[in-house]
């Protein structure tokens, strides 16, 4: 199964109901936003789809936001979830291209790459006059699912630390400039404001296109080598909790580099301390 799908595609294969298919919304919004992403999917979601709620499908024994679950916490989740491991996924989120990226990113964390992004997400379906289903998702009969960590997609702070010390890989942050630069206020309290010392500014809507779906390959080579990404260095994504670096680490796959790993934590872990070192614009 390819990384992304379209929305033809997608009508398609679920009209024709010729492979074992789950859908999931996996909608998430900002501490700063008011919105409601369950209470939304149950007005509208395509139909037959699941949501993936990524904050309690995580690790919550850490104290930081949708931490990455184990991988038996994962499996059992997943399994809930009615999907096994010769199901195809489709993921999708109610903004377009914001947080489904990052339950991509879980599964093949996990082991299972049998998974697609909605490319576009619910917008471009909703644009389309496709249709829509509201309620509470129906309850699928529990699958087995196995999963297995894959620990060089997954980065923790002793890497960070290593990359701001030795430049030992190319650290992207996938926050507005802003942010990055310190100069505009983290949505969670209590953050430190700036970034890694030596990390790379890649503001994940430069990825995107108008309508939210993924700028073509040769456009995302294109954006990766203004920031010195060609394939030869290590890379690792990070952004403000973990969710939209799974956008550049999927551009990453779409441009046909490495995926290298995501830092988990980012900056909720990173700013969130004080015995980490910070940059801002001003040095």
């Amino acid at each position: 199964m390819d990384h992304l799908i379209g929305t033809a595609a997608l009508a398609d294969a679920l009209d024709r109901r010729e492979r074992k298919l789950a859908v999931l919304d996996a909608s998430f919004y900002l501490p700063t936003e008011p919105q409601n992403p369950r209470a939304l999917f149950e007005e509208a979601h395509i139909p037959g789809a699941q949501f993936f709620d990524i904050e309690t499908i995580a690790d919550l024994s850490t104290g930081l936001p949708h931490m990455l679950p184990d991988s038996d916490a994962f499996a059992a989740a997943i399994a809930a979830l009615g999907i096994s491991n010769d199901t195809e996924i489709v993921v999708y989120d109610q903004r377009g291209l914001f947080s489904a990226a990052r339950v991509w990113w879980m599964f093949h964390a996990h082991g299972h790459s049998h998974i697609a992004v909605l490319d576009g997400g619910l917008p471009k379906w909703r644009a389309e006059s496709r249709p829509l289903a509201s309620g509470a998702a129906h309850q699928p009969s529990p699958a087995h699912f196995a999963a297995r960590l894959n620990p060089d997609m997954v980065r923790h702070r002793h890497h960070i630390l290593d990359i701001a010390e030795r430049r030992s890989a190319k650290l992207l942050d996938a926050r507005a400039a802003a942010r990055f630069a310190g100069t505009a206020p983290e949505p969670r309290p209590g953050m430190r404001a700036g970034h890694v010392p030596g990390a790379i500014s890649l503001p994940f809507q430069h990825l995107l296109n108008a309508d939210q779906t993924l700028k073509s390959p040769a456009a995302l080579r294109a954006l990766f080598a203004e920031r010195g990404v060609d394939g030869t260095e290590p890379v690792v994504t990070m952004c403000g909790s973990g969710v939209t670096a799974a956008i550049l680490t999927l551009g990453l796959h779409h441009a046909g580099l490495p995926m290298g790993g995501l830092y988990d934590g980012s900056w909720a872990e990173w700013g969130g301390r004080t015995d980490t070192p910070i940059e801002t614009a001003n040095g």
